[in-house]
């Protein structure tokens, strides 16, 4: 008998540990229902705009912030880091309609090829959109016809969004690397 009093009490002690832990770890998360938060029926929307790269000039929209050692020196400026905040326009000329901004960056990745990592929102000014953002991280092989990258997030009318963004180049300067994008968004939200 005198052995069982400590066993039981380790048991007893055990078993009020596990019930707090898992009691309180009840507030920190728990599961929804979409209609909790008010999620309507997913749907598919595409948008089409073009994003506008200037890094040259004094009005440049994209500048170097940052740079390895050996950047100045490699065929595709490996490690160099560039911050943006370019606009999007629904044509490609500049002074068309704005209806966003791009604001990330994007560092050359690549010692092979002019590879870009991307990290950027889509910031949109216009219509339903304004207000809302899109999230998009991925690589762009900048010189491939047709670079895919995908949607990993949004806000406000993009909340829960996902899909990719296709990118081609309508414009470049080779002199002065400012560039017209086209984009494509096929994005997924409710």
């Amino acid at each position: 008998m005198a052995t069982t009093f400590p066993k039981l009490t380790s048991i007893l002690l055990i078993l009020i540990s596990i019930t707090l832990v898992t009691s309180k770890s009840d507030h920190f998360s728990k599961t929804l229902s979409p209609s909790s938060v008010k999620l309507s029926k997913q749907k598919l929307s595409h948008l089409h705009f073009y994003l506008h790269d200037k890094v040259s000039g004094q009005n440049a929209t994209a500048v170097r912030v940052a740079q390895a050692a050996m950047t100045n020196q490699s065929p595709t400026f490996f490690g160099a880091v560039i911050m943006f905040d370019d606009a999007l326009t629904m044509e490609p000329e500049r002074n068309s309609k704005l209806v966003g901004r791009a604001q990330g960056m994007y560092g050359s990745a690549s010692q092979t090829e002019t590879g870009l990592a991307v990290v950027m929102n889509f910031a949109f000014m216009e219509g339903k959109y304004n207000g809302s953002t899109l999230s998009v991280m991925g690589r762009n092989a900048v010189f491939s016809t047709v670079r895919e990258m995908p949607i990993i997030g949004g806000s406000g009318l993009f909340r829960f969004a996902r899909g990719y963004v296709q990118a081609k180049t309508h414009t470049i300067d080779l002199k002065t690397g400012d560039a017209v994008v086209e984009y494509n968004v096929y994005v997924f939200h409710y």
